[in-house]
């Protein structure tokens, strides 16, 4: 079934081209697309383009739809073109005309620009809860592993003291201001195409209004060319925000497979998280933080593809936004899990307590030695050139106390305030005002 079909064939294998992948990634959209259809129903049959009984059965028939479509076994069939095709070739299979009434004032692009908008907002808040936990859990293994001296570097040469504190803390936070970028994408997701129809709007009474207020959008996108253009630059937005939070899991994974090898030793992993070689029987692999990092730096390319489909395309549709989806919405699930393991994979970390007794660390201590000079009256310039002459005659000895007092330093790492923040910008995502929207319509067609 095809929504444009007026009486003629196409062939085959440009029929096989242009459908592409969609009745595979259209399944990841059909609860979005039902859900639209419901509040386009009632919509409908406030502006007089519906009866009440024609809507009252719409809605009991999309709600039995939205309950398939959202388990295992629902398909988009064989010569379906997409997911609205089949949506409305079910209601008119079983509703006769009034399933045909379903698409009264509407087009496919503003259907699927519909779609897409319910599918990222949803995807959005699954990672923003697992961005969170996984905050937590490095918030946990900060104050856990807070007084662990550990080497820090610059130039990946020994330069000062850190702590596990300090470095898992710095990952914490960087987390946050991921997901502080992912709720201005979250934004610019939760706002309102439908009623834009091919990108012109409808000479029909629509009241967008109702639909923006049903669907639970923060509000709409008034300009119905504009929601037309909006392709392609919300999937781009949002792109750049997974990318965001794709390069803080990479950096991990690096640091992590960098300070589980024996010449750091600074983490382990217990044995059935690492996996072997099938030549050299000694070796524990930290495969899933190089996955991880696979992965995450793969993510971070998304941007670029999104930009290069949509980058040269004038205003209105063209089909070229089709092949977006195959970048866009797999991408979600791939970061989701990558959050997954590597909240696992920290969960079950071992950290060496005792790096610091390595004679190679010593110049680590320098700085201090500088600064407790500066604090006894000498000047900065003088004290570092003391110190430097120690070192190279042999002289330093180092002082392996450590007294940092600033906030965001070893000794005060500003934990509760990174707890606190982090808190303020998951709230502010008002994730509740859109899933109680969703809540009552579906509770509204179950009364229908």
């Amino acid at each position: 079934m095809k929504l444009w079909e007026k009486g003629f064939s196409v062939d085959a294998a440009i029929e096989r081209f242009t459908v592409g992948k969609d009745r595979e990634l259209d399944i990841l959209l059909a609860p979005f697309d039902i859900l639209g259809s419901m509040a386009h129903a009632i919509m409908l049959e406030s502006a007089g383009l519906l009866g009440q009984e024609e809507l009252s059965s719409l809605l009991h028939a999309l709600r039995e739809l939205y309950d398939f479509a959202s388990g295992p076994d629902f398909v988009i069939g064989e010569g379906v073109e997409d997911i609205h095709s089949q949506v409305e070739l079910m209601l008119t299979r079983r509703l006769g005309d009034t399933g045909k009434k379903i698409h009264t004032g509407r087009s496919r692009n503003d259907q699927v620009l519909l779609d897409l908008k319910l599918f990222t907002r949803e995807r959005i808040r699954e990672l923003t809860m697992k961005a969170e936990s996984l905050a937590d859990e490095l918030l946990a293994k900060s104050e856990q592993y807070k007084d662990v001296l550990m080497p820090g570097y610059t130039h990946l040469q020994v330069a000062m003291p850190s702590s596990f504190g300090l470095w898992f803390g710095a990952y914490a936070e960087s987390l946050v201001d991921d997901l502080l970028f992912l709720q201005a994408a979250f934004r610019i997701v939760n706002q309102n195409p439908l009623g834009s129809a091919a990108g012109y709007g409808s000479s029909l009474p629509l009241d967008r209004k109702m639909t923006t207020r049903l669907l639970g959008f923060e509000q709409m996108n008034y300009n119905v060319v504009y929601a037309q253009m909006g392709r392609g630059k919300m999937e781009r937005t949002v792109a750049y925000a997974l990318a965001n939070l794709a390069a803080t899991l990479s950096k991990f994974a690096f640091d992590v497979c960098l300070y589980m090898s024996q010449n750091f030793n600074f983490v382990s992993l217990p044995e059935e998280l690492t996996t072997g070689s099938s030549i050299m029987p000694h070796k524990k692999n930290p495969d899933v933080f190089e996955l991880v990092r696979g992965h995450c730096n793969k993510i971070q390319g998304l941007p670029c593809e999104v930009t290069l489909i949509s980058n040269n395309l004038p205003s209105g549709y063209f089909r070229d936004m089709q092949v977006m989806k195959e970048v866009f919405l797999p991408a979600f699930e791939e970061l989701s899990s990558c959050l997954d393991i590597t909240l696992y994979a920290i969960q079950n970390i071992r950290v060496n307590r005792n790096i610091l007794d390595e004679k190679k660390y010593d110049h680590l201590f320098t700085v201090e030695e500088v600064n407790k000079l500066v604090m006894k009256g000498m000047p900065f310039r003088d004290a570092y050139r003391e110190v430097g002459r120690r070192v190279m005659e042999g002289e330093f000895v180092p002082d392996r106390s450590v007294e940092h007092t600033h906030e965001g330093s070893i000794g005060n790492l500003c934990l509760n305030e990174i707890r606190l923040k982090k808190e303020e910008v998951v709230k502010s995502f008002h994730f509740k005002g859109y899933q109680s929207a969703v809540e009552k319509l579906l509770n509204t067609s179950l009364r229908g």
